[in-house]
């Protein structure tokens, strides 16, 4: 089966079931990811920071190719009369608003960081919670971003098409893989029970098929909302990667690997936008 076959057997469907069973896709990566934690009890420490700058790389790849390169695009058809660069430019900022909101409210503690240095609002709930709430963030925008991705293809402008939104999908999915070792396996090192973790693990994921199916619901049926919502969604992933991802890869001597990993993971998200859209 090549992607024309693909594209066609999805077009059946509606663009919030495709956006539904697109987010359901990248979170059944993360439970992949998560179910490491039955066959291994630590991850070395180089190859963990190399796959953060991998979803550092896809996320930043993805912001531009598929979000707001798309947004600009279509902005012209979609808000006649009003700058090209206007939406993507208000959607971006609003989408680092929103997030640098949840960042402050929501508790929540990176990855490689100490109990002491979580962030949000001070509480007592344990280290689990905390870094599922962490990877939690991550996701809200990918989900929005895979949902607006497809439910923009409804409206049949040029700039969003089936193609590019699967791309969307497959490189948000990969990159979802090793965050959910991320979660699942300082959980296991730190004692905590192999299904427990992978259940943790998983678990911080399942926001995305939500955020998809509202991102979709939005574009679908209201077409000036288009491109401020790509925007919205790049921006939100944007402020992800320099407030939380990059931070994360920084706390050891591996900084070299995470470079790599960055770059590989902007190449593999660049190629398969530039290949499928």
């Amino acid at each position: 089966m090549n992607l024309h076959d693909i594209e066609i057997f999805i077009s059946q469907y509606t663009p919030i079931q495709q956006a539904l069973a697109a987010t359901t896709f990248t979170w059944f990566l993360t439970a992949l990811g998560a179910s490491f934690v039955f066959f291994f009890k630590t991850m070395n420490r180089q190859f963990f920071d190399g796959m953060l700058g991998f979803t550092g790389g896809v996320m930043i790849a993805a912001s531009y190719w598929s979000l707001l390169a798309p947004a600009i695009e279509i902005s012209p058809i979609s808000n006649p009369g009003v700058p090209n660069w206007f939406p993507a430019a208000v959607g971006f900022l609003s989408g680092a608003l929103f997030l640098y909101g949840l960042d402050k409210v929501m508790p929540h503690l990176h990855i490689n960081f100490e109990k002491e240095e979580q962030e949000g609002i001070k509480t007592n709930w344990n280290r689990t919670i905390l870094l599922v709430l962490a990877i939690t963030l991550h996701n809200i925008p990918e989900g929005l971003a895979v949902g607006v991705a497809f439910g923009a293809v409804a409206h049949g402008v040029e700039g969003a098409n089936l193609g590019a939104a699967i791309a969307l999908a497959i490189g948000i999915g990969l990159q979802n893989f090793p965050e959910g070792i991320a979660v699942a396996m300082p959980l296991r090192r730190s004692g905590v029970s192999r299904l427990k973790s992978f259940w943790y693990g998983q678990l911080s994921a399942v926001v995305e098929p939500i955020a998809g199916v509202l991102g979709a619901l939005a574009v679908v049926y209201a077409m000036p909302v288009l491109p401020y919502a790509l925007a919205f969604a790049a921006g939100a992933m944007i402020y992800v990667v320099i407030e939380e991802v990059v931070p994360e890869t920084q706390r050891d001597r591996f900084t070299d690997s995470s470079t790599i990993g960055f770059i590989l993971g902007f190449i593999v998200m660049m190629v398969l936008d530039v290949a499928l859209g």
